[in-house]
């Protein structure tokens, strides 16, 4: 374990605001943000507090289709108690291979006003987690800043994960300044008509670029305790797809030329066909496992571009 990255752990980002007397401040801003919803990149504008819908189809309050400490997660969230996800329902993105589509593309989650959404998260710091990660938050950030204005002063301490596609307002990462403590966020594509093919988001890369340098602009480079658990900072990952060793090889290189070269970095060779691929023409290139070449390549690619920081399940295995 690199010490350069190893820190003393304090309050969370959350306390230190709600400290400060800032949460309040939030909460306005965040009520101002659903009157005109542009939580996401998709700029619907629409009266959430009143309930009208938009492309997430979410109104006033936050759909919660699971939550539950996971042991599944990263070495450096998942310690030895897990981490305490929160699964929202409706993610705004489209992707066509999604491996959560059950439960991030489903409207049928259970509504959670501001109250609610807290007690969840007291409920997994009380079961132990090292952590609160908040997961597919990008449409309903004003949910999340109202139940944390009420969680933190019952006692929330743990620090809170924002578990994200990068799909993401800029706007709205700056209401999180301040309460997030690790942002993890995917970079999914590089090119723009991939993006359009596969989520229905032509503007996901300048997006994603956009958000990934606010994120690290807020909490810089990933730091742990002295047993590895996870303090603040920025991780990425990013998901090998069949067929874009050149999208992977790009987007490394703008993360350690642009963020940081000390960027933690998750790449993931779990991909399978899912959703909507299995058997359908148009999405044939993608309708295989990624071949073990093309982990490789992604590896090579990240390595090659300056980065060194992995998983280390991952380093132990390259």
């Amino acid at each position: 374990m690199d010490k350069r990255f190893v820190v003393e752990t304090g309050p969370s980002a959350a306390v230190k605001t709600w400290q400060a007397g800032g949460l309040a401040a939030k909460v306005v801003q965040a009520h101002q943000e659903l009157a005109d919803c542009r939580a996401c990149p998709r700029d619907c504008a629409v009266d959430r507090l009143a309930d009208e819908l938009g492309t997430c189809h979410v109104g006033r309050w936050a759909q919660v289709t699971a939550a539950f400490a996971h042991f599944g997660e990263e070495d450096c969230l998942r310690g030895r108690r897990g981490s305490g996800t929160i699964f929202f329902g409706s993610c705004n993105l489209r992707c066509v291979f999604c491996q959560n589509w059950d439960i991030s593309q489903s409207t049928a989650g259970r509504i959670h006003t501001d109250r609610e959404l807290a007690s969840l998260m007291l409920d997994l710091q009380a079961a132990g987690c090292h952590n609160i990660n908040l997961v597919t938050p990008e449409h309903v950030v004003p949910q999340v800043v109202e139940a944390l204005a009420v969680a933190v002063p019952a006692g929330l301490q743990r620090p809170v994960v924002y578990n994200t596609s990068a799909y993401d307002a800029v706007s709205s990462l700056q209401l999180m300044d301040g309460l997030v403590d690790i942002y993890m966020p995917d970079f999914k594509f590089w090119e723009p008509e991939t993006a359009r093919h596969l989520a229905k988001a032509k503007d996901y890369p300048d997006v994603a670029r956009a958000a990934i340098a606010e994120m690290h602009r807020q909490v810089g480079d990933l730091v742990v305790d002295d047993d590895g658990v996870a303090v603040r900072g920025l991780l990425v990952r990013h998901l090998v797809m069949p067929g874009q060793t050149a999208e992977a090889t790009s987007i490394f290189n703008w993360l350690a030329a642009e963020v940081s070269p000390d960027t933690y970095v998750n790449i993931m060779a779990q991909y399978r066909p899912e959703y909507r691929v299995p058997g359908e023409s148009r999405y044939a290139s993608i309708d295989r496992r990624p071949r073990p070449q093309e982990i490789a390549a992604a590896y090579r690619a990240a390595s090659d571009a300056g980065l060194w920081r992995f998983d280390e399940r991952q380093a132990h295995a390259m």
